[in-house]
């Protein structure tokens, strides 16, 4: 019993599982907050190009 509380290996897969879903909120919030002024941008962008050429 004290060398399964011991193993560190299992430690490591939770460790990762955290990351990864502190990676993906950090990426939520990215894409919540600057995706509609990327659009927007793209956009404008679109619009220009589009009135330059005819």
């Amino acid at each position: 019993m004290l060398r399964f509380l011991r193993d560190e290996e299992g430690l490591t897969t939770v460790e990762y599982a955290l990351l990864m879903a502190l990676l993906v909120v950090a990426a939520i919030g990215v894409w919540t907050t600057f995706g509609g002024k990327v659009k927007e941008s793209v956009s404008a962008s679109t619009n220009a190009f589009s009135n330059t050429l005819g």
